[in-house]
């Protein structure tokens, strides 16, 4: 790996969401971080418990590292007490060498604007990562079929942007998943193949933060 582009004394903190796309990366030899700690998947959902898990793995990757990225979207936080208080107001709070990726979401992380724009093809779409198929019961586990039905139905379609090939693998193993969230929903789930090409670029951005 060029030394530009090391992972080394960088800790990462990270939605549970993520998990499988940052394990590959790890994997192929991309992410040789200090350490990559998780947080709950869908936390989104509750900006408390989000705050809280957040700061904590944020100071347990400062314990072994001389700077920490943060792999969460602008729009993954919200302080209903006070607004202006965002997600970097948040991380800056915990000190300095702390950087977040520049995305707005997970979503985002996969996948810019045009390009989902380019596979959505004029319809209008939920979109959907590898985790949050995984994980659907425990993200959404507070809505009622009310919200539900105000939410997904007005969409044509979900689509899974999957950088892993992850999609027909789960599909053949846990079929019935698929199909329980898919009827909750109320709308096919299908998936397009993206690279990571996007995550790296946004990770490799961060490195060289502050210096």
């Amino acid at each position: 790996m060029n030394d530009k582009l090391s992972f080394r004394n960088i800790g990462i903190v990270s939605c549970g969401t993520l998990r499988l796309e940052l394990n590959a990366l790890r994997e192929e030899g991309f992410l040789n971080a200090e350490g990559i700690f998780y947080t709950t998947p869908g936390l989104h959902e509750e900006p408390t418990q989000l705050e809280t898990q957040l700061k904590r793995q944020v100071r347990k990757a400062k314990e072994n590292s001389k700077k920490v990225i943060v792999v969460y979207g602008a729009k993954c936080f919200v302080d209903y007490d006070n607004p202006s208080r965002d997600i970097d107001v948040l991380l800056r709070e915990e000190g300095p060498s702390i950087f977040r990726v520049s995305a707005d979401d997970c979503v985002d992380m996969l996948a810019d604007t045009k390009k989902r724009e380019e596979i959505a093809g004029g319809q209008k779409v939920y979109w959907l990562t590898p985790g949050w198929l995984v994980h659907w019961k425990h993200i959404f586990r507070g809505w009622d079929a009310g919200k539900a039905n105000e939410t997904f139905p007005q969409n044509d379609k979900a689509i899974l942007l999957d950088g892993i090939g992850f999609f027909e693998q789960y599909l053949q193993q846990r079929p019935e998943e698929v199909l329980e969230f898919s009827d909750w929903m109320k709308v096919a789930i299908e998936s397009r193949t993206v690279s990571l090409d996007r995550l790296r670029k946004l990770l490799s951005e961060q490195v060289q933060s502050g210096i």
